[in-house]
């Protein structure tokens, strides 16, 4: 029983000195970055050297610098199906995307290939689905897709030959 008593004395010192739940508990409290202030941000940010060296980084002096792949290889296709016509109705575009590619350097993309820059850029990682061929067994390729939510007012012709 003693461990009891001993738990109501911690949520009585932490409430007294301010660290109750929900009021930061030691953890600096970082506020979200909206799309508007990531693009301002340096183009190339440095990453720790521990972290796994990926296709796109490279080691310069210690740091390990993220390359920006070309807008053309970033963005790979729009995707058209009904979902995503349909969400053109809210001004919102579905393209395949790199599986290297971030939300910023997605949206660098768009900006540079369409001229507009979105107002948010949400990611979706698809498994890629078990096949069947006979007695054998496969696998697709994972990928990603991303929506993109432009600006009112703006739009971009992708379903033209469609």
């Amino acid at each position: 029983m003693g461990l009891f008593s001993k738990k109501k004395q911690d949520s009585k010192e932490e409430k007294a000195t301010g660290k109750a739940a929900g009021l930061g508990n030691g953890k600096s409290e970082e506020k979200k970055k909206s799309m508007k202030e990531l693009y301002e941000e340096e183009e190339v940010k440095t990453i720790s050297p521990k972290e796994d060296k990926k296709a796109g980084k490279e080691e310069v002096g210690g740091e390990i610098k993220r390359k920006f792949l070309g807008a053309h290889k970033i963005l790979i296709k729009p995707l058209v199906t009904e979902k995503a016509t349909n969400l053109g109705a809210f001004n919102k575009y579905v393209f395949a995307v790199s599986p290297q590619a971030n939300k910023i350097e997605i949206a660098r993309a768009i900006e540079e290939i369409y001229g507009i820059k979105p107002v948010s850029v949400n990611i979706i990682k698809v498994k890629g689905k078990t096949i069947r061929s006979g007695r054998t067994f496969g696998r697709r390729k994972d990928w990603k897709k991303a929506v993109i939510a432009l600006p009112a007012g703006k739009t971009i012709k992708i379903y033209e030959g469609v």
